[in-house]
């Protein structure tokens, strides 16, 4: 089950976190993976752990994309799976986030999965292959934290089922979904109970944690391996009559 045997997977944004803990996943389901990102010291110690290729990643940049994706086909000799991971957060309401800040959101969140998607197309059609976008449970419903991050995820949300429905017409064999964590316990994690607990006044980012944990009926926080299962899942044969999906993964948050 849930098995990448034969498969090429690129990650973006897969030196740490989500990303990495998929990595791992996929080397393990038996996938060749390429891990990019802007981190070259963490990206390329995760690459030679655990057996991967490691190529810089500029998601911003078009030509980026392209040498990265150009050096993991030459290497491997295909690409079966793109996942758009790559993703930032700021942390400010409408009122404190300044037009730089939006700017970045969006370069990283919104360009880097159109980016991607354009440059992964011309080897995923060969190959009839997959996308998995990391959106988020903010692109599915407000975010009191930082609602420009909530709006560049809900376009994650639309971009995944409108590119399935466009790579369905064309008869690509493409699948795009969607995976919607909720709060997991990386580094972006961490810095939302700062922000959180900023928003109420304090420096206690325990309380704002435990306040989080209180919306979670499954009784604990995310970890990224609970996404990475889910990726994997996306990614494989299993889910190959899924297209235009949302996977959410957020321990019964947005079930309230």
């Amino acid at each position: 089950m849930n098995r990448l045997d034969g498969k090429v997977a690129f990650l973006s944004g897969a030196a740490r976190g989500i990303g990495g803990a998929t990595a791992k996943r996929m080397v393990e389901a038996g996938a060749q993976v390429a891990i990019g990102d802007v981190l070259d010291e963490a990206g390329r110690k995760l690459a030679q752990e655990i057996g991967a290729l490691y190529v810089h990643l500029d998601v911003t940049q078009e030509a980026s994309w392209a040498e990265a994706l150009n050096a993991t086909v030459k290497h491997y000799g295909k690409l079966d799976v793109l996942v758009n991971n790559a993703g930032i957060f700021v942390g400010k309401g409408i009122e404190d986030a300044s037009l730089d800040d939006w700017h970045r959101l969006v370069a990283v969140n919104l360009t880097g999965v159109v980016l991607g998607t354009r440059a992964a197309l011309p080897h995923l059609k060969k190959t009839k292959g997959n996308i998995v976008n990391l959106a988020s449970i903010a692109g599915l419903v407000g975010s009191q934290l930082d609602p420009l991050y909530s709006l560049t995820k809900g376009g994650v949300t639309l971009f995944t089922k409108s590119t399935a429905l466009e790579f369905g017409r064309k008869g690509y064999g493409i699948r795009v979904n969607s995976i919607h964590p909720g709060l997991i316990e990386t580094d972006m994690g961490e810095k939302t109970f700062v922000m959180r607990a900023q928003q109420q006044g304090t420096n206690d980012t325990e309380r704002a944690r435990q306040a989080t944990l209180a919306l979670h009926p499954i009784g604990r926080l995310g970890v990224a391996d609970d996404i990475a299962k889910g990726i994997v899942f996306l990614a494989s044969d299993d889910a190959s009559f899924m297209t235009g999906a949302g996977l959410v993964v957020d321990g019964g948050w947005t079930a309230h």
